[in-house]
């Protein structure tokens, strides 16, 4: 399997990211400029944290209109994974991939600290190495991290098991405590939390790396079926 990092001038996680598909899944990835215009080799594309273009206009604005973006649109199109954290989720919700938007956190301050995250759905490619319910020990950080999203979009998320997880004790204001959501298709994940930064006990936690690792599982159970 193949990864594609995105790195956006401001991105800050991208090393960490690129750590642990390398080092702790020991899959192919490289990272992928903001200009590159192709993704076709890649089997998933990951948008990480930072502060994209100084959170100029809107956190993930300037970066939603970059030339890399429609390539991200193709192989969401496509089926492909396509996994955004943090400031990847603000792109994600910029560029339309992903319905809502993102506010100031609720006490307008920048927060950085473990939460606890309940999977509210683990019939995805990105967590059914989770059991449903379960808890899970995932660090912040982020200054507008609140998630909004009108009352027909949230009766929408919810008919379709979109929500994917939620905060056990809301850290920011989001509507309905919610810390990450999926397309209808279910192949695109923006969360806002850091799963790349709870992969090792060393860390405090490694609640996160079961996503990286029901990704994999995901596309090589796929591929199986289709050979």
């Amino acid at each position: 399997m193949k990864f594609a990092v995105v790195v956006f001038p401001g991105t800050s996680c991208e090393v960490d990211t690129y750590d642990v598909i390398k080092n702790k899944l020991n899959e192919e990835v490289e990272y992928v400029s903001h200009l590159n215009e192709d993704l076709d080799e890649f089997d998933c594309v990951v948008i990480p944290g930072g502060a994209s273009y100084g959170d100029a206009v809107r956190p993930g604005a300037v970066a939603s209109m970059q030339p890399v973006m429609k390539a991200v649109k193709k192989a969401a199109e496509a089926g492909k994974l396509v996994f955004g954290i943090g400031n990847g989720f603000q792109i994600l919700l910029e560029a339309g991939l992903l319905p809502g938007a993102m506010l100031k956190n609720k006490t307008l301050k920048f927060v950085c600290k473990p939460t606890l995250l309940k999977v509210e759905n683990n019939d995805t490619a990105y967590t059914f190495g989770y059991e449903k319910g379960e808890q899970l020990n995932i660090p912040i950080a982020h200054g507008k991290g609140n998630y909004y999203c009108d009352e027909a979009t949230l009766a929408e998320l919810k008919e379709h098991n979109q929500i994917i997880f939620t905060y056990t004790s809301n850290p920011n204001g989001s509507v309905e405590n919610i810390a990450g959501i999926t397309n209808q298709q279910g192949n695109i994940l923006g969360m806002m939390p850091h799963p790349e930064r709870a992969i090792d006990s060393l860390f405090g936690s490694e609640d996160g790396l079961k996503i990286f690792q029901s990704i994999v599982r995901n596309w090589r159970e796929s591929h199986a079926t289709n050979a």
